[in-house]
């Protein structure tokens, strides 16, 4: 094999395929770990560009990201997007992670992949999926949020790329892409205050906090830090806000700590505070922690198409450096969230709320 160029000459594909006896379309190909090459003939390919001292022309690289952007690509291969809940519908109707899906949706068809949704149950097993996607060709693995966790059984992950939204799965240990709760929440915080509230309470599920690891509330307590407040009432973590016992403790907080307003991660909230005869926006101020799943028109709007935008980039950047399988070093990328002001919340000592703001919905770009 011939070895690099001592004169410096810049090693070409085609140049790669003279060396191997193949195509140069096969080589580029290859040295973007394209499922229409076998993965023994992409080791191969990439063995050898890089004995022959190979680099990518980074002007090159631009100028094909420019072409993609300007002419429409025909959809060349597939990536999964997974989901095992235990009723696969129920995981779009939380319009948080629709967003994702129509963000990476949007971000896969630049690249040239379509993203197809694979459901796992009793007649679709992880050993059936992975019999589905080797077959296909399918490298890329999307993982949505999993409230409870999946048996994967022994699906080989190290032969995929793959990419999960948020914290509430804990297998695998992969690369991830979610909101950035903590300066999500400190930001809430800090907006709230400005308003002229005092006693700001946080009230969320219990299994919220202990699966995404205490987050939300580590922003909460960060953003009184942040303004210098006093200790304010406790955070409330509550159970099945369905069940008398919830409700009950719900009450007896309320009675207690007397909030002047409410952070909260509930959708339930809203009904919650009619049932305990408190008026919204004329005895509490409300907001929530995303504008999507909680009928609260004040709060943080996650920009949850970003997020899914973002997590196909990741995951089409791994896919191109052949990085499969569970990875050593973990990367998690956050997207901030942005302030939105609404009547549930108007300034305190103002005579009519201040007029209601929609979250941006701007179509995002890969």
């Amino acid at each position: 094999m011939n070895p690099p160029d001592p004169s410096g000459k810049h090693v070409t594909l085609r140049d790669i395929a003279k060396a191997m006896g193949i195509s140069h379309s096969t080589v580029s190909l290859a040295l973007r770990n394209h499922p229409r090459i076998s993965a023994a003939v992409t080791q191969k390919v990439h063995q050898i560009a890089e004995k022959m001292g190979y680099k990518p022309d980074p002007m090159l690289a631009a100028l094909a990201v420019y072409r993609r952007g300007k002419n429409d690509r025909p959809i060349s291969s597939a990536l999964a997007w997974v989901n095992a809940w235990p009723n696969p519908d129920d995981l779009r109707k939380h319009k948080e992670f629709d967003c994702y899906w129509k963000g990476a949706s949007a971000a896969a068809a630049k690249f040239g992949y379509r993203l197809e949704e694979f459901r796992l149950d009793a007649n679709n097993t992880p050993e059936r999926l992975h019999q589905i996607l080797s077959t296909r060709g399918i490298r890329g693995i999307l993982l949505p949020p999993h409230f409870e966790q999946p048996d994967w059984g022994d699906f080989p992950w190290d032969q995929y790329s793959i990419v999960r939204f948020g914290r509430t799965l804990q297998s695998p240990c992969c690369h991830l892409v979610t909101a950035d709760q903590v300066a999500n929440t400190m930001l809430a915080y800090q907006e709230i205050h400005k308003r002229g509230y005092k006693r700001i309470g946080f009230v969320a599920h219990d299994f919220e906090l202990k699966t995404l690891g205490i987050i939300f509330e580590l922003g909460f307590l960060g953003g009184q830090r942040l303004v210098g407040a006093g200790e304010g009432p406790p955070t409330l973590l509550l159970g099945d806000v369905s069940l008398a016992p919830a409700r009950k403790a719900f009450q007896q907080w309320l009675t207690k700590h007397k909030p002047d307003a409410i952070l909260t991660t509930l959708p339930e909230m809203p009904a919650m505070l009619k049932t305990a005869g408190i008026k919204v926006p004329g005895q509490i101020g409300l907001a929530a922690t995303t504008l999507l799943d909680i009928s609260v028109n004040a709060g943080i709007d996650q920009h949850p198409e970003e997020i899914g935008r973002v997590g196909l980039l990741m995951l089409n950047s791994l896919i191109t450096d052949g990085s499969r399988g569970l990875p050593k070093i973990f990367r998690q990328v956050l997207v901030e969230g942005s302030w939105v002001d609404g009547s549930d919340l108007p300034d305190v000592g103002k005579s009519a709320p201040p007029k209601k703001s929609s979250v941006s919905r701007k179509k995002a770009q890969p």
